[in-house]
């Protein structure tokens, strides 16, 4: 038996299969963008945009808000109050300069709050611990509105 009469004998092996992967790799995407957003993610970014507005900040758009936080708060709620996400929010409070020249700043009172918000809408449970990393930092009016 040569491998091309194999071949032409076992063809619809191969279709079989080729039928199937393209199968369960669309039923795979549709999934995916459903699970992604959802109802509770559509509710979580509204809710978070009239907390945000309620507070005196533009908000982003909806979409935006649903594909960066989804319905856990994503980044933003994994462990916020740990000492290497203190430390690094830490160092971007700086003077903007590189090297020698970096100096701390005294951080602005909104930047904080907004944060603040974000846990309260997607990770209430969060809320202690991030309030604990900050109590040492100080904080004011320092951006010229």
């Amino acid at each position: 038996m040569s491998p091309t009469r194999f071949a032409s004998e076992h063809k619809w092996v191969y279709w079989g299969a080729i039928v199937i992967l393209v199968g369960l790799l669309i039923t795979g995407l549709i999934r995916y963008s459903s699970v992604k957003r959802n109802n509770e993610t559509l509710t979580k970014a509204n809710q978070l945009q009239e907390e945000l507005e309620k507070a005196g900040y533009p908000s982003p758009d909806t979409d935006t808000l649903e594909r960066l936080l989804g319905t856990d708060g994503g980044q933003v709620c994994e462990d916020p109050g740990s000492a290497l996400k203190t430390a690094l929010w830490k160092i971007q409070q700086a003077n903007g300069a590189a090297g020698p020249g970096m100096r701390p700043v005294i951080t602005d009172t909104k930047a904080v709050e907004v944060e603040r918000i974000v846990l309260q809408v997607y990770c209430p449970d969060e809320l202690d611990d991030f309030e604990d990393s900050l109590d040492d930092l100080k904080t004011d009016d320092t951006v010229r509105r």
